[in-house]
């Protein structure tokens, strides 16, 4: 057998009409990109603010001190990201547009939680260097001064989020066996 090479058309230098971006398009592409880095100053400035509040004035006389209320805020974080998750699970684009930004809308009150606990555990992290812990890192409510009065926060913290996310899995497990034992089997139904 013989292959013989066949003449290809030319490239052309503009791109097909499926490959173009409209420029309602590019439009959406840049308010997405904007909206994002306009999310993250307004993150960051969040923290700045309202870090110092939140670790200095209502950390302390929350029942527990610091470490209840890292254990709360830990707890809160799953809860919170199920709020956030659970609405998206259900959206269906090709079934039903209306529906699907129902449910995108639905999931918003768990979006703004999950950032407002985000600010919180933020707000106590410290520098990783040593030569920024400045003045207003040890200020009541900086983070370094979180530290030195609850120096195992981000421990607390951070297991309140293993255990309520262990918590809600085993939930969820339990209620999806209760479900299926519960619904009739089809094969079942069918053969008496």
């Amino acid at each position: 057998m013989r292959y013989e090479h066949s003449r290809q058309r030319a490239a052309s230098s503009a791109k097909p009409e499926k490959e173009r971006m409209s420029r309602r398009e590019v439009v959406v592409a840049w308010l997405c990109v904007l909206t994002f880095v306009g999310g993250l100053i307004a993150f960051a400035i969040s923290i700045k603010a309202w870090g110092p509040t939140i670790w200095g004035d209502l950390a302390p006389s929350w029942p527990g001190g610091g470490y209840g209320f890292a254990g709360a805020v830990g707890a809160l974080v799953p809860l919170a990201l199920a709020a956030m998750i659970a609405p998206l699970t259900r959206m269906r684009w090709k079934k039903s547009k209306a529906r699907s930004l129902a449910w995108a809308a639905a999931s918003l009150p768990g979006l703004a939680t999950s950032t407002l606990f985000l600010i919180v555990i933020f707000a106590m992290w410290r520098p990783k260097r040593r030569r920024d812990w400045d003045g207003s890192c040890y200020g009541e409510g900086g983070p370094c001064w979180v530290h030195e009065q609850y120096p195992y926060v981000w421990a607390v913290g951070l297991a309140a989020t293993l255990l309520a996310a262990v918590a809600m899995g085993a939930g969820l497990v339990k209620l999806q066996a209760a479900r299926t034992r519960t619904t009739p089997d089809p094969a079942e139904s069918s053969a008496t």
